[in-house]
């Protein structure tokens, strides 16, 4: 089979299979074998993510929505006007100018930030990897149309030659 994976290589891309990278290698195996090359990167992603990674993701997808923002914005109104309220009975227990609520806030803040970058970091390496997966695709399609090109190209030449035979037949007859 090494042998058929060289020949392909020389044929279809003018290079020694060794030679390939590794990506090429596996579309040139793909053709061999006559198997897909394409996966679903989002499966493949997914499995191999931890809880916590997970449950970041979560996070910051929640944290950018406006149901989040629809949420803390209303706790935001609750927590100033029920202590605005009870300033004037002297139970406020953060009165204005919110101290307890900016602490609060800049924990949130604080915290959210880096799930937000950790969640945007795996998007990035996810993406990395559609992109090696659509390289791959679009290679085997180049070189399969390639392979097609060529077979078409010897069954004309064929019937090309076949051709004046059967004139001749006719002639003859």
């Amino acid at each position: 089979m090494k042998k058929y994976f060289e020949n392909l290589a020389k044929a279809l891309l003018g290079v020694k299979y060794n030679e390939l990278n590794d990506l090429d290698k596996k579309v040139i195996e793909s053709i061999g074998n006559q198997e897909p090359v394409a996966e679903n990167i989002n499966v493949v992603f997914h499995e191999q993510l931890s809880i916590g990674q997970k449950l970041a993701d979560k996070v910051a997808s929640f944290g950018g929505s406006w149901t989040f923002i629809l949420i803390f914005v209303g706790i935001m109104a609750i927590w100033m006007g029920v202590n605005s309220y009870w300033v004037l009975a002297e139970k406020a227990f953060d009165p204005y100018p919110f101290i307890l609520l900016n602490l609060a806030l800049s924990t949130l803040a604080a915290l959210q930030a880096p799930i937000i970058m950790m969640s945007q970091n795996r998007q990035v390496a996810k993406d990395r990897l559609e992109i090696t997966a659509n390289y791959q695709v679009s290679l085997k399609t180049d070189l399969e149309i390639i392979r097609l090109h060529q077979k078409l190209d010897d069954l004309q030449a064929l019937v090309e030659q076949l051709q004046p035979a059967n004139n001749q037949h006719k002639d003859e007859q």
